[in-house]
């Protein structure tokens, strides 16, 4: 195999056979294809495309470069979810032990911040002590005594996807259908699931900004999954402003725990509650995913979500008391405030750039080695639609860096904008993609 020859042959838009993409991934693991080569490969993947057949065949490979976990013994039906990523996106904080709540076991493998997004394992990470590097055996034994399990991807799970993944962010190849596809069901199906459910993000604050963009990746994933034998759902919702009030990991764990606790951040629970409905109702565990939502709101409301974080926090090696007692954690060097000019209605964000300010202040990576710091971050105080007077507090921005805080305070206001006018209501759950087609989601909001 020649990768010289592999990469050329993709960058003129031919398909790779099977073969070819064996020996060039399974020698990209082993070390005999330099990263500078899988780079190029990528851009030239990100340019020309996939065939639907080599899409397939790209993710059975990766999928196969480790191991595939078997939870066979472990009662229940084992469900996963996944988001494609957004700016806000802490839904997998609350879910997870939501659901697991309900009775339905949640192996779930994530992974770190991409491009402008966050990413769970940084989130988790920021709560001192919590591990998220666990063998494949703890990995087990914590679903076993918990119900769930939040992790990265180990050594053995998908070792393709977890070098390319790190390429991906710092080369500009994240929004590419075969390639987000590849990356995310490699993972998903090598963690022991047997359903999935996706959230598959859409606007201006996601990799795939339009709707019909964000279709066609839903329907990948969901016919790569169905393909596969398991039982899969995605939906299409709203980024087009950040999800929740809260950006960066320290703040999204805070927000996260206080929702836990009952408090109703509107279009972050609306988000989780419906996939997590959806989870519990592939789980076997409600009749329809109508149902599976009022099981959910029930074990917030009881306060068993919050026990179960605590327990998987607990279990994870992470100090419970910095989530009973935020006034324990390290507070930020510097806080800057953000108030607006004018007077009028929020009628717009530019999320991805929100997302941008926050990995300037160290909220995220700028190159593979970069360090996170968790306590940077910003806190919004308006969400679209909402009214604003002049002078009126729009966001705080938390960081160490002093320079990077500066420059975001204009960096920051000129993301949101203010009319004179109310903008009209925007839906925030689009549609269901399932096997079968895709539908328009009509359900009421239940939370």
């Amino acid at each position: 195999m020649n990768p010289v020859e592999l990469i050329r042959k993709k960058r003129d838009g031919k398909a790779l056979t099977r073969e070819e993409l064996q020996s060039f991934i399974g020698s990209f693991v082993k070390g005999d294809v330099a990263d500078y080569q899988m780079s190029a490969f990528l851009m030239a993947a990100f340019l020309k495309g996939m065939t639907a057949e080599e899409s397939a065949v790209f993710t059975d490979v990766m999928l196969h470069s480790g191991e595939v976990v078997d939870l066979s013994m472990i009662p229940g039906i084992k469900v996963d979810k996944h988001s494609t990523g957004g700016v806000g996106d802490k839904v997998s904080l609350i879910l997870a032990p939501m659901v697991a709540a309900c009775g339905v076991p949640v192996p779930m493998i994530s992974g770190r911040g991409l491009g402008h997004t966050g990413g769970t394992l940084d989130k988790l990470e920021s709560i001192p002590g919590f591990r998220t590097d666990l063998s494949i055996k703890e990995y087990r034994r914590v679903i076993e005594e918990t119900g769930l399990a939040l992790i990265g991807q180990t050594k053995e799970i998908a070792p393709a996807d977890k070098r390319m993944y790190a390429l991906r962010d710092v080369t500009a190849t994240v929004e590419s259908i075969p390639l987000i596809a590849g990356s995310i069901m490699s993972k998903k199906l090598a963690e022991g699931i047997d359903a999935l459910v996706l959230d598959v993000k859409t606007g201006n604050g996601a990799f795939m900004k339009s709707y019909d963009d964000s279709l066609a990746l839903a329907r990948a994933l969901v016919d790569i999954g169905t393909t596969m034998g398991k039982r899969t759902l995605g939906f299409i919702t709203g980024m087009d402003q950040p999800l929740g009030m809260a950006i960066g990991n320290w703040t999204e764990v805070v927000e996260s725990v206080e929702c836990l606790r009952g408090k109703n951040v509107p279009d972050l629970m609306e988000v989780t509650y419906v996939l997590g409905g959806a989870m519990v109702f592939l789980g076997g565990k409600a009749g329809s995913i109508e149902d599976g939502i009022k099981l959910c709101r029930s074990s917030i409301w009881s306060g068993k979500a919050y026990e179960k974080f605590l327990q998987l926090v607990k279990r994870q090696g992470g100090d419970v008391s910095y989530l009973e007692q935020f006034s324990r954690y390290e507070r930020p060097r510097f806080t800057f405030s953000i108030v607006s000019k004018s007077s009028g209605f929020v009628a717009a964000f530019d999320t991805m750039r929100i997302g941008l300010v926050g990995i300037e202040l160290g909220a995220g990576r700028m190159s593979v080695e970069e360090k996170i710091d968790p306590k940077a971050g910003i806190i919004l105080r308006k969400k679209i639609g909402d009214d604003v007077s002049v002078g009126e507090e729009l966001g705080i921005l938390y960081t160490d860096r002093e320079s990077a805080g500066l420059r975001a305070i204009d960096g920051l206001a000129s993301c949101i904008h203010i009319s004179p006018s109310k903008p009209e209501a925007h839906r925030l759950i689009h549609s269901v993609v399932e096997a079968t087609g895709v539908r328009t989601w009509e359900s009421p909001v239940l939370y």
